[in-house]
């Protein structure tokens, strides 16, 4: 963050200093008091406060921020954003997470060589986001979020990172709602904006796919005139989303009309992309570390940013080339020190990624039995029960030899499974993560490859932890980034 007063914090934020006192001795009868100056993060946790920081003190459902401000202070903190006086050093104003985005949105304006870059879509946004902060990060010094932070808390604390030095800021973008990107991108104006597709991710929050690509386009019409909107060629919603929009539209995709495509696409052993990467500018050969034929399209979209940062071809596939997953639980791979071969992909899940999980598993484990452990997809509204049965149908036609179904709410999967009269693979459902545990111990053995999955109230992580920590083996696993409540669990 670059060095602000807290006076200059008040007057970006519309707030009241509070807790400071003005210069004694000889100072003049009516002294500037500009307060401490913050020159380090912005901060929602106090155990994260340090010398020079500024703790946000948030009111949450089990615990609030104001109660930890006098940690913060003594750890360093140079002020605390706060909602009522604090007892020292703060900036008081009417809400903290609309005054969060308007320091984000003042500090940004200070910083006109930075470019923001926006992502949106309903399935691969983090991924991409990653994809793109790799390849983009070769033009220059690039500030990206960890994990999913792609709210109106989690995007403001990652523009307040930016700094001097900073050129391309990669922004993810998520919505619950109609207005909610829009938003965002008041706070961050985009000058590049990626628009991955628009699935059934949350569907019952937004009424239907129509409703979730009125969200997504708000990113399309945030872009000006002189800016870049990069649109899926492969997805007929997205792609309408050029009539939205002033600036210059670049598409991506696998279609022969997009201006960013793949060629020759394949599947190594381990399911990695290979495939050659097509561009007005050039070819150039792109052979992936990372798992399943939708990582492609994620790759694609990266792609043309970095072609829109004006990088070649030969750079970008060479960056696409060797990136690993950045963020914690997302198609992470993990062989045993039995030889079980563990896919982590346990962070969230809708029908489009689920699908594409599941695929991943079956191309991996030709030759090998395959199980997926999958829990609920929420927030699917009145068709979730039908779009769970279509899962379990698309696990039995995969052919793989084992689903085990967690939690009463991904019950549709097993009745979806068991109407696959051709399917001779074993179905298990149990009621909790420790029974799915309990399930697999008894059935898994060397070679075996494992994907757990499911939305992140089913907590399926701790099934991908447990497999691992029961095979007590070092592996491959992706490095995994510290995620929080700044991130969402959004569409």
């Amino acid at each position: 963050m670059i060095p602000l007063p807290l006076s200059t914090i008040a007057e970006l934020t519309g707030g009241a200093l509070d807790g400071l006192s003005p210069a004694g001795g000889d100072a003049p009868a009516h002294p500037v008091v500009t307060g401490p100056v913050v020159t380090g993060p912005v901060v929602i946790d106090s155990r994260a406060a340090g010398p020079g920081s500024l703790f946000a003190a948030f009111r949450g459902e089990r615990a609030d921020g104001h109660d930890f401000a006098a940690a913060a202070l003594a750890a360093g903190a140079a002020g605390v954003l706060a909602e009522r006086p604090v007892g020292g050093p703060a900036v008081v104003v009417e809400d903290v997470r609309h005054a969060l985005g308007l320091l984000a949105r003042g500090v940004l304006a200070r910083l006109p060589e930075a470019t923001v870059i926006g992502v949106t879509g309903s399935a691969g946004k983090t991924s991409t986001k990653d994809l793109i902060a790799r390849v983009v990060e070769r033009a220059g010094a690039t500030v990206a979020p960890p994990g999913s932070f792609n709210n109106e808390i989690g995007l403001p604390l990652t523009v307040l990172r930016a700094d001097e030095r900073t050129r391309h800021l990669v922004l993810e973008m998520g919505a619950r709602g109609i207005g909610h990107i829009a938003y965002l991108a008041g706070i961050a104006p985009p000058r590049v904006g990626v628009v991955l597709n628009v699935g059934t991710a949350h569907i019952g929050e937004f009424g239907g796919r129509d409703g979730i690509a009125a969200a997504k386009s708000e990113l399309a019409e945030a872009v000006p005139a002189g800016g870049t909107v990069i649109l899926n060629a492969d997805d007929p919603l997205v792609l309408a989303m050029a009539a939205r929009t002033e600036a210059e539209v670049v598409t991506f995709g696998r279609s022969g009309r997009a201006d960013v495509r793949a060629a020759g696409e394949r599947l190594d052993e381990a399911g990695r992309p290979r495939f050659s990467l097509v561009t007005p500018e050039g070819t150039a050969p792109v052979e992936m570390r990372l798992h399943g034929a939708h990582a492609v399209a994620n790759a694609l979209a990266a792609a043309a940013v970095g072609r829109a940062v004006g990088l070649p071809p030969e750079e970008i596939a060479e960056v696409l080339s060797e990136a690993r997953p950045a963020s914690r639980w997302r198609m992470e791979v993990t062989e045993r020190a039995d030889g079980v071969t563990v896919v982590n992909d346990a962070y969230n899940a809708n029908p489009d990624s689920t699908r594409a999980a599941v695929d991943v598993l079956a191309h991996m484990a030709r030759g090998r039995r395959a199980f997926a452990v999958l829990g609920e997809m929420a927030e699917l509204g009145p068709g979730s029960a039908a779009e769970h049965a279509k899962i379990g149908q698309h696990v039995a036609r995969s052919g793989i030899a084992g689903l085990v179904v967690v939690g009463e709410n991904a019950a549709p999967m097993a009745e979806g499974a068991d109407q696959v009269a051709s399917w001779t693979g074993e179905c298990v459902q149990v009621d909790d993560v420790g029974a799915a545990v309990t399930v697999l111990s008894e059935r898994l053995r060397p070679r075996d490859v494992v994907l757990v999955k499911g939305s992140r109230v089913a907590g399926m992580e701790r099934i991908a932890e447990r497999l691992l920590q029961d095979g007590a083996g070092a592996g491959t696993a992706a490095v995994e980034t510290a995620g929080g409540t700044a991130g969402g669990d959004r569409a």
